[in-house]
């Protein structure tokens, strides 16, 4: 080692040997930039589940005269992931004796049964193009989003008819933005309710001519579903009502059968709507905006006409004895809690 080197080492050494004995953790503890933890964005940015119980005061039935009145409960999913949205919504609807469940309407002379029960399933979900191809150019004014639309629908009920429902639906969604926060969806879609079930069309019914098993099957079609949400954001916060609705056209889709079955008709244009719902919301009424929507009370107005595509002028089973029997006009009312 050099004179010079030597020196510097035993000057170090000296001068280590004069700081205090913690004095080793000085550099360890010199102020530094704090790393910014990685937060974990949540796979869901909105995950709402809600259970619901309402009452249809006069829904109908094709081919029960007169009106229906019907115990509903739901549950009622709805989310947001980085992609789209998805939907889901299961009803279970109990009609009164009027709409009877099997085995009255179907064997003669059996009366007093209970009023029938329908499951009713449906899921909507959307893969909006600004956000599979990172981009804007899919918004424009109040246009917000372009999206892939699809979905499914199944049912099955416990009535003389015992339908078993099941059809898709595939096309375009255009989202716009509506004041207060609100929106507005158009969708025009391909429809399919590629197999459902008729016991009327078997032959036992028709005079031997018929579907032995009574299953169907129509051809696809067009339809268009829309859908709107808005805060009534000018009323005071004292009074925080909302309105909400949705209407759907589904387009002629034939018979459901490969022969002609006598009183069997073409179906029509069905149109399926709840125009207007009225929502307050109570829990933000009661508790504050923390507790928004968390218990919804509201009112609706239903519109249903050639109801399941059976032409309301024309086929037999909406017209005679069984006059209205498929438009249905009705006033619903329920509760929805989220949890």
């Amino acid at each position: 080692m050099s004179l010079r080197s030597s020196t510097l080492a035993a000057a170090l050494l000296s001068f280590s040997a004069l700081l205090p004995a913690g004095s080793a953790a000085v550099a360890a503890d010199m102020p530094v930039k704090a790393v910014k933890p990685i937060i974990d964005v949540p796979f869901f940015m909105v995950n709402d589940n809600r259970i619901t119980y309402s009452y249809q005061f006069t829904a109908t039935d094709p081919g029960v005269p007169g009106k229906t009145a019907k115990q509903v409960y739901s549950f009622t999913h709805f989310d947001v992931w980085a992609y789209g949205t998805n939907f889901f919504t299961i009803d279970m609807l109990k009609s009164d004796h009027n709409d009877p469940a099997v085995p009255c309407g179907l064997v003669a002379g059996v009366t007093g049964c209970a009023g029938a029960t329908e499951f009713y399933g449906l899921f909507r979900s959307t893969l909006g193009f600004n956000e599979l191809f990172n981009t804007k150019q899919f918004s424009a004014g109040p246009l917000r989003n372009v999206s892939f639309y699809f979905g499914a629908d199944f049912n099955t009920e416990n009535n003389a008819v015992a339908p078993a429902k099941r059809s898709v639906v595939a096309g375009l969604q255009f989202a716009f933005n509506l004041p207060y926060k609100g929106y507005f969806n158009v969708s025009p879609v391909y429809y399919n309710e590629f197999s459902n079930h008729n016991s009327f069309l078997m032959p036992a019914f028709n005079g031997g001519i018929g579907i032995p098993d009574g299953n169907t099957q129509f051809r696809g079609t067009w339809a268009v579903e829309t859908n709107y949400y808005m805060d009534l954001g000018f009323l005071p916060d004292y009074l925080p009502l909302s309105i909400s609705g949705r209407a759907a056209w589904y387009g002629p889709k034939g018979q459901g059968t490969s022969i002609a079955i006598p009183g069997n008709l073409n179906t029509a244009t069905e149109f399926n709507s709840e125009p207007i719902r009225l929502t307050l919301d109570a829990s933000k009424m009661m508790w504050g905006p923390k507790y928004s929507h968390h218990l919804d009370v509201w009112v609706a107005y239903r519109y249903w006409q050639n109801k399941f595509g059976l032409d309301h002028k024309n086929s037999p089973v909406c017209t005679g004895a069984n006059s209205g029997s498929c438009t249905e006009q009705s006033l619903s009312s329920g509760v929805s809690v989220k949890f």
